[in-house]
């Protein structure tokens, strides 16, 4: 009885995810989406390091200018404070 217990088990570890548990197209592509976006926001700081008010514009002006070259959407405004 162990043994059959445990091919079943071993059977069951062998099968692909399904379910919620596997990755939809449409989750894909945005997480493909996301890692686009993470890099523009990389290039521009990496362009742009300092955190003056110039260069904070500029990595602004830099990180939209990237958004809309791949398509992306725009990143929401943070409120000034």
């Amino acid at each position: 009885m162990s043994r059959l217990l445990a091919a079943a088990i071993a059977i069951l570890c062998l099968l692909p995810p399904s379910g919620p548990a596997a990755a939809s197209q449409q989750g894909e592509r945005v997480i493909k989406k996301w890692k686009r976006m993470d890099a523009c926001a990389r290039a521009a700081q990496a362009a742009h390091p300092d955190y003056t008010a110039a260069a904070n514009r500029a990595r602004d002006e830099a990180l939209k200018t990237c958004l809309e070259s791949g398509n992306l959407p725009p990143r929401s405004p943070s409120s000034a404070r």
